[in-house]
């Protein structure tokens, strides 16, 4: 799917400001406030644009704690439906399906080493299997905009 030059440059705009407002966004990209409406609306209802949300400091939350866990299947001939298993646990904020050893990687966020070490206890049970956790200790930079 390509994407006309005008509109890469919406992306990158609303990308690195997903509150800008639709007039500050036509003045930064050349358009007519009404046209630049009618463009976002075509990328969202595309799935281009999946949504907008808030940036949280997981610290000033109480959750200031990362970590990626891998997951390993136990058994390699049980179903391969661990999202599905693990839904129901809030600290995870991503699951990714990966290439290599681990099926998946989880990032999730936690408030302590004991919550961690609960949390990692939940999905062991819950989707049989094995992990390896790598703890975050410090975050230089992390959703960044893509290269649009």
């Amino acid at each position: 799917m390509t994407l006309e030059q005008i509109d890469r440059a919406i992306l990158k705009e609303l990308a690195s400001d997903g509150r800008c407002s639709f007039t500050d966004l036509a003045e930064r990209v050349g358009l007519s406030v009404s046209a630049v409406h009618q463009r976002v609306k075509r990328l969202e209802q595309r799935g281009i644009v999946k949504g907008y949300a808030a940036r949280l400091d997981g610290a000033e939350i109480g959750l200031p704690m990362s970590a990626f866990i891998s997951l390993f299947p136990i058994n390699p001939a049980e179903p391969d439906d661990y999202p599905k298993r693990l839904e129901h646990l809030p600290e995870i904020e991503a699951c990714y399906s990966v290439a290599g050893d681990a099926s998946y990687v989880l990032r999730v966020r936690v408030s302590s080493p004991v919550a961690l070490e609960e949390l990692l206890q939940k999905i062991r049970e819950s989707a049989n299997v094995s992990t390896r956790t790598t703890v975050v200790l410090s975050t230089p930079y992390e959703d960044r905009p893509p290269a649009v």
